[in-house]
């Protein structure tokens, strides 16, 4: 059974920094690409970024130089370290692999004051 829990959603003011942690287990890790996607209120959700199996990264283009996407094969973790927050940044952040289906996390809220 695929699981994916994430970590690391808070609050914090605009120019901070939140480092948000996803966990899987049921997927053999090292062989998959894990994505981060987000959801505000009253819009679609939206990929924000994603890391190949082999550790190439791509970012939707708002937080590109601001974001980072990682992960740990030994730790079954990706990461996505979040600087330069801003409001618009506010959201609930998702952890996605594609499996025999897509897999999804629990969600964390991220929200960033003004």
């Amino acid at each position: 059974q695929v699981q994916l829990v994430e970590y690391g959603g808070g609050l914090v003011q605009a120019g901070g920094s939140l480092r948000l942690s996803c966990a899987a287990s049921g997927i053999i890790f090292s062989l998959t690409t894990m994505d981060w996607y987000r959801q505000a209120p009253g819009k679609q959700r939206e990929l924000v970024a994603g890391i190949s199996r082999g550790g190439s990264t791509d970012y939707t283009d708002s937080v590109k130089g601001r974001f980072t996407i990682s992960r740990d094969n030994n730790k079954n973790t990706v990461y996505l370290q979040m600087n330069s927050l801003k409001p618009e940044d506010t959201a609930v952040y998702y952890c996605h692999v594609v499996g025999i289906r897509d897999y999804w996390g629990q969600g964390t809220q991220v929200t960033v004051s003004s």
